[in-house]
């Protein structure tokens, strides 16, 4: 969300922005997962309406397959040129953020380097019921409320973090494990400028704060947090977070977000033991509902049935003397008799047989189907593709079986709610970033939908090489020779076991970082790239060293992808390539091998290819010339011997 400035010429939400701060505020809004169905969702919302407390309501869409992504390419659209809060789209909040801001700007004002403010929660006696697959730790200094380091471990895991010396010398700080991150920012303009020089982050904290918070001594950012004490703050990040918050929100942990209050446009009455139901609700005698349970318009519930605990949404219908307890059954579903339902969550337009057992921990997608007589195990996952052995009846001790048991919790769940046909048409396809947090620790899980880059073997690579280019890009920035960093970036190489290939995507990342940030500072594209290639060209390839024309192109790829991150890549590309030819650091073959090559041609960094093309067809014109003035000097001496 982004202030802007009301436009001048009646009175309407101009004027009406005086008086509400919120009428001044425009949102942006990417989707994930499900981009048609979320973005129908809002269109059809108070937010689009002329009941909107925001000035506007802007979606935008891009091939984002990470919130790195997001982030960059908010960056190159630079819509955005003030301060802005950034929000997961999977909060549940009623925190008024007017005091954070107006901490975070006083702040400012005294020090523009402090480009971010994250708000968190301290947990409280209530958050025992979240299991987080990971436990975030924030090293804080308490005077001012600066982060000075984070990193996460996995829950249950010996607790061991590595904190820089220098940061021992501060009077006081606190090493915090209690809090719960929000995932509410409070950003400045450079947020994004510094998503777009880390072009290999993709995951908020893991990566960019971590990076941020450790790269200090380069950048002179700081990142300060600010503590929500008394107001509700969680999020969404898995089936479990899932039902802990619905249950707050049934039993009013925060009253202003309550259920009872029907601020979404349900009519529920609060009944005698704490029980709601909406109209139309039809309740066969001697059918039982117990404290706390919720039940929406147009249900059924059969004699016999006894519901404890349980959220029933609108339109199911539910058997008789069928046991359900502490689960929540979303709309349209159809349950019949004589079943046992604990702790699981049921999606719409599901169908559960007669006599059925569902152990605790069951998560039933969307228009699953699970015949009479199954026995579906506690943690199990039932999708609309789920086979349960012959004449459609799974033997009980294998009612539903697969490897995703090694999966975390917010993988299952994305995959058995995802997968089905009609609900995987997005153009990309955003998990929670929770989970892969989980998957890259544990090393294990496989997800077909993601939120970040995929745990694979290239961590170790792209690990080195954000590491080594940011240690160059401040050699580079200090002055160093080229000879001292040759020293130093081997020391790297043979400490990391990185191998030819990671050093040049290292030497080129550097490269173009440092360009880019010559060229930010007021230096021409020109005199930047052809400074920065004089002074730093042995890095790419020692004086008279052999270098294959593969190891070349890699160069030339990784420098693409860097530059396809930045604003002004474009008008770099063409002058890096002739530079590097002039200077003859790279062979010829190199550059009509990189252009030609599958890689460069990808959609994200097809533009830089592009603008390379015209260096490229000068280069075929310069070889075609040679080529002639050759056979014409063969042509020349085939006539001397035969006048001779």
């Amino acid at each position: 969300m982004a202030p802007k400035q009301a436009k001048s010429g009646g009175r309407g939400r101009a004027e009406e922005a005086k008086e509400d701060p919120l009428q001044a505020v425009v949102v942006y809004f990417y989707a994930g997962a499900h981009i048609e169905q979320v973005e129908a969702y809002v269109k059809a919302s108070k937010w689009m309406s002329s009941a909107s407390p925001f000035l506007r309501v802007e979606m935008i869409r891009c091939m984002a397959t990470s919130v790195g992504d997001i982030m960059r390419d908010l960056d190159q659209k630079q819509i955005i040129n003030g301060d802005f809060i950034c929000v997961s789209g999977d909060i549940v909040s009623d925190f008024p953020v007017n005091k954070a801001l107006k901490v975070h700007k006083q702040r400012r004002e005294k020090d523009k380097n402090a480009i971010m403010t994250m708000l968190l929660r301290e947990r409280n006696d209530s958050d025992h019921r979240h299991r987080n697959q990971t436990v975030p730790t924030f090293v804080i200094d308490p005077t001012n409320d600066r982060c000075l380091h984070y990193e996460e471990s996995l829950a249950g895991a010996p607790f061991g973090t590595h904190i820089d010396p220098e940061m021992l010398k501060s009077p006081e700080i606190d090493v915090r494990q209690d809090l719960i991150d929000c995932r509410i920012d409070i950003c400045t303009p450079d947020v994004l400028s510094l998503w777009s020089d880390n072009f290999d982050n993709n995951h908020p904290r893991r990566e960019f704060l971590f990076g941020v918070l450790k790269d200090y001594e380069l950048n002179g950012k700081t990142i300060h947090t600010y503590h929500i004490n008394g107001y509700y703050a969680n999020r969404v990040d898995g089936p479990t977070a899932y039902a802990t918050i619905t249950y707050d929100l049934r039993h009013g942990v925060a009253s202003s977000l309550a259920l009872t209050n029907n601020v979404s446009g349900t009519c529920f009455r609060r009944l005698r033991n704490d029980i709601s139901k909406e109209d139309g609700v039809i309740i066969h005698r001697p059918a039982r509902l117990a404290h706390g349970t919720l039940v929406g318009e147009g249900s059924s519930i059969g004699a016999g049935t006894n519901l404890r605990r349980t959220i029933v949404g609108r339109r199911c219908q539910i058997g008789k003397k069928t046991e359900i307890h502490s689960a929540i059954i979303w709309d349209d579903v159809a349950i019949g008799s004589n079943v046992k339902l604990s702790r699981a969550i049921i999606g719409s337009e599901a169908y559960i047989g007669d006599n059925v057992t569902i152990e605790e921990g069951v998560l039933v997608s969307f228009g699953a189907s699970i015949p009479s007589g199954t026995h579906v195990s506690a943690g199990k996952r039932v999708t609309a593709q789920s086979t349960f052995g012959m004449n459609g009846i799974q033997p009980e001790e294998d009612a539903y079986d697969s490897d995703e048991e090694e999966e975390d919790d917010e993988s299952q769940w994305a995959r058995s709610f995802y997968q089905q046909a009609g609900f995987n048409n997005s153009t990309s396809s955003l998990a929670s970033d929770v989970s892969e947090a989980s998957d890259q620790m544990s090393g294990s899980g496989s997800r077909s939908q993601s939120f970040a880059t995929h745990a694979s073997d290239d961590d170790g690579t792209e690990r080195f090489v954000h590491d080594t280019a940011a240690i160059l890009v401040q050699r580079m920035q200090e002055g160093r020779h080229a000879d001292d960093m040759q020293s130093e970036l081997m020391g790297l190489r043979f400490s990391g076991g990185a191998d030819g290939t990671m050093v040049q995507k290292a030497v080129a990342t550097a490269l173009t970082k440092h360009i880019h940030a010559e060229v930010s500072g007021g230096v021409s594209p020109q005199e930047a790239t052809r400074r920065t290639l004089e002074q730093y060209r042995f890095l790419i390839r020692r004086q008279n060293a052999e270098q294959t024309t593969e190891e070349q192109v890699v160069f030339l790829l990784e420098a693409q992808s860097d530059l396809s991150k930045r604003t002004d890549g474009s008008r770099i590309v063409p002058l890096f390539v002739k530079d590097l030819y002039d200077l003859d650091v790279l062979e010829e073959e190199a550059f009509t091998e990189w252009y030609e090559d599958e890689r460069s041609q990808e959609e994200a960094v097809a533009p830089m290819r592009d603008a390379a093309k015209p260096f490229i067809d000068w280069l075929a014109t310069a070889d075609e010339e040679e080529s002639e003035d050759e056979d014409e000097d063969e042509d020349g001496e085939d006539d001397d011997s035969s006048d001779e």
